[in-house]
């Protein structure tokens, strides 16, 4: 019995189309082989070697240790005011002469002279007989001052120091008022000034013309740091 096989079922009339297909999908994998390029990678070189650093060595030197500053003397001095009295009785000598007058010359006006005048508010700078402090004069003041004045802690830290001038004025009844500063180089220096002279003992009042007058005075006080 013969076999007949089916036109539709034999390959070999499409032998050739399989043949074109084959050759087509070798043909574009070959394509897409040489078209596929890897990705690059670029490896970096790290520097191992790390340049040396040069540091400075300082010498470690050790400072000398000061010694304890010594301390300082506070030197206090009170200064008085001399001042040169001219009494009533001394004699002024002068150039001029009475020849270079004319005795014939008339008289134009005589000046009668009058007694003098006590104010009783004006105080005198210099009067006939000055007030004295516990029988002594303005020096015996001045080292009574010098020994109950203190240097303030104030000024002495901060290193100030002057002089301070004062003015007082000595009562009739002896007591020592109107305090003032004229000149200072702090204030705690002044307002420790002031704080002694108002502690001051009673004067005995000073006179002009027998009569009780009060009299002014000024009194420096130094405040001094010595080394």
């Amino acid at each position: 019995m013969e076999i007949k096989k089916s036109p539709k079922a034999d390959l070999q009339n499409k032998r050739g189309l399989l043949l074109e297909i084959g050759l087509i999908i070798a043909l574009v994998a070959v394509i897409g082989a040489f078209s596929y390029t890897p990705k690059e990678y670029r490896i970096e070189q790290i520097e191992t070697e790390t340049a040396p650093v040069e540091t400075e060595i300082t010498e470690i030197t050790r400072q000398p240790e000061k010694q304890p500053e010594a301390p300082k003397k506070v030197e206090v001095k009170v200064i008085a005011d001399i001042l040169e009295v001219v009494t009533n009785d001394t004699q002024i000598e002068t150039d001029i002469t009475f020849v270079d007058f004319d005795q014939e010359a008339d008289v134009i006006q005589q000046v009668a002279i009058e007694e003098e005048v006590i104010e009783d508010d004006q105080p005198f700078l210099v009067a006939e007989t000055m007030p004295s402090f516990q029988g002594g004069d303005l020096n015996t003041f001045r080292n009574w001052v010098q020994q109950n004045v203190k240097f303030p802690q104030i000024a002495l830290e901060n290193g100030i120091q002057g002089r301070v001038v004062l003015t007082f004025v000595i009562e009739k009844d002896g007591r020592l008022t109107n305090i003032q500063v004229l000149q200072t180089p702090d204030r705690s220096l002044s307002e420790e000034a002031i704080r002694v002279l108002s502690k001051s003992p009673k004067w005995s009042p000073g006179k002009q013309r027998n009569q009780v007058v009060r009299v002014k005075y000024t009194l420096p006080v130094d405040f001094r740091v010595q080394n």
